[in-house]
């Protein structure tokens, strides 16, 4: 058991599968107490009723009051979890671009900034963010998804350097391809690119509670990531000369 997770109250939102889901399960195996938020009601309380948690369906943005309550007042740990994963290029359109950076941004942001000030006042907290390898690297024909998992990643990187001397822990997890709904709807790029090298949402689970007990913030399901984002970091043409190959492959098999 993880000392620091246990009675501890939990919110996992986008809980309602893939690796929300599997979050919730491990938090409450651990012994947290976990409320389960997906827009997804019925889906929802599926869980929440498996793990012995409480479902509290919505929106993602707007789940902390709710979430708080049912907790007893306070949530010790938030799972940015819920995000969307959309395809496209520069073309795809606004409402594709804004509903990705709302999703995968700024329901992390709005979430920061109604749980941060009480962590601050009372010295600890968590905030565990569910970025993807995207966000680290790119992927083929998914620039809204690509981009705003830079944001999410980004964001979650100032909040460990902004607070982590004052009690408040942050996990960024960057799997690549995890065999969720969401890899399925990534088509023929995910089946190029992610399914090769695809693991269960339990993986990822073990991945973030391997790191709470090292105290990292960077969490990698696929350790082969270290390597691809040192080269991103210290070779940029070269990196994205090979990510070009994959493109090109890519577009010869459509």
């Amino acid at each position: 058991m993880v000392e620091a997770v246990q009675d501890a109250g939990v919110v996992v939102t986008g809980a309602g599968g893939g690796i929300g889901a599997a979050l919730a399960r491990r938090f409450a195996a651990e012994g947290a107490r976990v409320v389960v938020n997906d827009l997804d009601a019925d889906k929802a309380r599926a869980v929440a009723d498996e793990i012995g948690g409480i479902a509290v369906p919505g929106d993602a943005s707007l789940v902390i009051a709710d979430a708080r309550d049912a907790l007893g007042g306070t949530v010790d740990v938030y799972c940015a979890n819920a995000g969307v994963g959309s395809g496209g290029s520069e073309a795809a359109g606004e409402p594709v671009w804004a509903q990705a950076w709302d999703v995968n941004v700024m329901a992390h942001v709005r979430a920061a900034e109604a749980l941060i000030p009480g962590w601050l006042e009372r010295g600890s907290g968590r905030f565990v963010s569910t970025v993807s390898a995207a966000g680290l690297l790119t992927m083929i024909g998914a620039a809204p998804y690509s981009v705003t998992k830079h944001g999410a990643y980004a964001f979650a990187e100032w909040l460990s350097l902004t607070y982590r001397h004052r009690g408040i822990k942050v996990h960024a997890i960057c799997p690549q391809g995890v065999r969720t709904d969401m890899l399925a709807a990534t088509g023929s790029a995910g089946d190029l690119v992610l399914q090769p090298t695809a693991i269960e949402p339990q993986d990822v689970a073990d991945a973030l509670f391997k790191g709470i007990e090292e105290d990292r913030f960077l969490i990698l399901p696929h350790p082969e990531v270290a390597a691809y984002y040192q080269v991103r970091a210290t070779e940029p043409d070269r990196w994205l000369t090979n990510m070009n190959h994959l493109q090109q492959k890519w577009e010869a098999g459509r």
